[in-house]
């Protein structure tokens, strides 16, 4: 009888942090187990499944690894420990995380005893033809940028007519590069866009409340996904448990999909999530939406470097239902051409682009032609919306275009996000879409348009409700504290160019 091979078992324990408690005695384990070692056979069958992904831990002990094995050397030297969770009944080894360890002293005295989150990542250095290793055995403290939110599943309480976000989250490495006034978020060694769709999607989910098991079907939208042919979908509905599980046979019930448009991959799917939610033969089901990228561009230098001024990191997730939503959906309308203003050939590793190609006919025409179709359709004025939010591959379009279509400053500015954090691609306007619904009242219309290169723009009007208000308090990641954040690490321009490479082979 063959086995799975040793990289799916370990990821389907590891991923997850995937455990199993005794209904007799109590005693936990950091792996499945069919019986409790102190119970003995009236254990058989009584053993429950636990999670630790969503928990808070402490660091009880810690070492420095100064000469890292092969698999490891990009990480540099690392702290590795062991981590308890629940009072200290369970242990496992950890990795920390988001540190570069330079010349100076560690004391990890110091470290000992803090409170720690897991983090998902990539495990070490695989073969450019292998699976790429990832696991949750990574850990940051909880007191520092990533801070540790609880995830309680609230029961469903107000259903609406029509279908909207009930929940969103958003996720921005801590390493950032600053140039010319413009910020970008940079990704750690370990993280890619399928690590960060990860962590997007746990924020959606403590933001909304939703039961995870009630989310039929997630779709993440990216150009940067780490595999040529196999999804980052799979990966997420994996981690985030999704869906209904059989987890003796290791699936969830969920319908996982990837999408590509440049970057409108994830806001070219909000319709879609927003029909499949209507259906009324499954009126409790949530949809997940995702954009991520670990956004591409030539070095300084060389063709197409000119993009590395802008490029940034991050994701940016939205859940889609029926009930207890904060923005329903109140129209929206989508435009197309074959428009070749940007791309990237098979095998190519970076894109290319038509340089002033790449505005009057391609951005500007697309969304201007959407925003405009939109708002004819709706009976909309400028005046009538008080948010707008569009693609910004720098700061002078999304400006541009927004003074054109008559919009103020106090109307898009809000949701002007790529000074601060880079054109995160398929995140772009999704997280700037995420920074006005951090702000948004009850009653406030949003107007959004996406863009993607090749070409085509998305635009939708939503319009917020009372519940905005109430689901505030259960996000403390915002957009704006992961600006301005204290513990926020700068990088010069050789060690970024290093961390977005990240830890693939060689």
């Amino acid at each position: 009888m063959s086995s799975e091979p040793i990289e799916r078992r370990v990821a389907y324990v590891g991923d997850r942090l995937r455990g199993s408690r005794c209904s007799f005695c109590g005693k936990e384990y950091f792996k499945i187990k069919d019986y409790c070692g102190a119970c003995g056979r009236e254990s058989f069958g009584k053993m429950e499944s636990i999670d630790f992904f969503y928990d808070e831990g402490t660091l009880e002990v810690c070492t420095l690894v100064n000469e890292p094995t092969n698999k490891f050397k990009k990480l540099g030297p690392y702290v590795y420990g062991i981590v308890t969770f629940h009072d200290g009944k369970v242990r496992f080894p950890g990795r920390l995380t988001d540190r570069i360890i330079g010349d100076e002293a560690i004391h990890l005295e110091e470290l000992e005893g803090r409170r720690i989150v897991p983090r998902f990542r990539r495990r070490h250095a695989s073969e450019p033809s292998g699976i790429v290793p990832t696991i949750s055995l990574a850990f940051s403290f909880s007191d520092e940028y990533y801070p540790y939110q609880d995830y309680k599943i609230v029961k469903p309480s107000k259903k609406y007519d029509r279908p909207g976000i009930v929940g969103y989250g958003a996720y921005l490495s801590k390493f950032r590069i600053k140039e010319r006034a413009i910020e970008r978020s940079v990704p750690f060694f370990d993280e890619d866009a399928m690590t960060a769709a990860v962590e997007a999607g746990k924020m959606a989910l403590i933001h909304s409340g939703v039961d995870h098991k009630i989310v039929d079907k997630v779709y993440v939208g990216s150009e940067s996904n780490p595999y040529a042919v196999k999804p980052i979908a799979s990966k997420v509905a994996q981690v985030l448990k999704l869906g209904e599980e059989e987890p003796r046979e290791g699936v969830q019930f969920v319908d996982a999909i990837d999408t590509e448009f440049a970057c409108k991959a994830a806001t070219s799917m909000f319709k879609d999530a927003a029909s499949l939610v209507y259906y009324p033969d499954s009126p409790e089901s949530n949809t997940m939406v995702i954009g991520t990228d670990n956004s591409q561009s030539a070095p300084r230098g060389e063709p197409g470097g000119e993009l590395d001024f802008f490029v940034g990191y991050g994701a940016c997730a939205f859940i889609f239902g029926m009930y207890d939503v904060i923005a329903r959906f109140e129209g929206w309308i989508s435009v197309t051409s074959d428009t070749p203003d940007f791309w990237r050939r098979d095998l190519q590793p970076y894109p290319s682009h038509g340089g002033r190609f790449t505005g009057l006919p391609a951005y500007f025409k697309h969304v201007s032609k959407a925003v405009k179709k939109l708002m004819d359709r709706l009976r909309l004025e400028p005046q009538d919306v008080d948010y707008f939010v569009t693609h910004q591959p720098n700061a002078v379009f999304p400006t541009r275009v927004a003074k054109a279509l008559g919009f103020k400053e106090e109307q898009f500015k809000p949701g002007l996000q790529v000074l601060r954090f880079g054109n995160t691609y398929s995140g772009c306007s999704p997280i700037s879409l995420a920074s006005v619904l951090d702000i948004a009242k009850p009653d406030e219309r949003i107007l959004l348009a996406s863009y993607g290169s090749g070409a085509g723009s998305d635009a939708y009007s939503f319009v917020t409700t009372s519940q905005i208000l109430d689901k505030r308090p259960r996000q403390s990641f915002t957009i704006n504290y992961q600006a301005e954040s204290k513990f926020l690490d700068y990088v010069d321009y050789s060690t970024y160019r290093r961390l977005k490479r990240g830890i693939q082979s060689s």
